[in-house]
């Protein structure tokens, strides 16, 4: 009985290391397990650096290897991560030290529907110029960039 549903997992592992080989890196992704381990080399017998438990943290994956990406946290600490620990999933980490406007529109001029503290984490959903539209457990609000880790400048999706 379980023998399918271990099959089905190996395949959806293989599906995703895949897609996330054939991106340019760097790309941004999200730490997909409760749990995950960063070490400092491709392998499970490099030293661990950090344990990350917090599932949705957004990472950069800075470089590829097969089965492990070299990531970038929100502080800057650079390491390893098995590609099955992480996620496709676009979210961001509110920065600063005060909370944070989201907005019902991309401009500072729209009544702010939420406010986000610094640390809370959220799915981004679409990005164009210097605003992303974050989710964070159903409330929905645009954010400026310069108020999150998450996303380059340029880029719109």
């Amino acid at each position: 009985m379980l023998r399918p549903f271990f099959a089905a997992m190996m395949l959806l592992t293989a599906a995703s290391a895949s897609a996330q080989k054939d991106r340019k890196t760097p790309y941004w992704a999200s730490i997909s397990a409760g749990e995950a381990m960063m070490r400092t080399g491709p392998g499970k017998n490099y030293p661990a650096t950090w344990l990350y438990r917090r599932a949705d943290l957004p990472i950069k994956v800075i470089e590829v290897y097969p089965n492990w990406r070299r990531v970038q946290d929100p502080d800057g600490a650079t390491g390893w991560m098995l590609v099955h620990l992480l996620s496709e999933a676009r979210t961001a980490l509110v920065t600063g030290s005060e909370a944070r406007p989201m907005y019902e529109e991309p401009n500072a001029g729209s009544r702010i529907a939420y406010r986000a503290a610094p640390g809370v984490v959220g799915r981004l959903t679409k990005c164009k110029g210097d605003w992303c539209l974050l989710d964070v457990r159903g409330k929905r609000g645009y954010i400026q960039k310069a108020h999150f880790w998450g996303t380059d400048s340029g880029e719109s999706f």
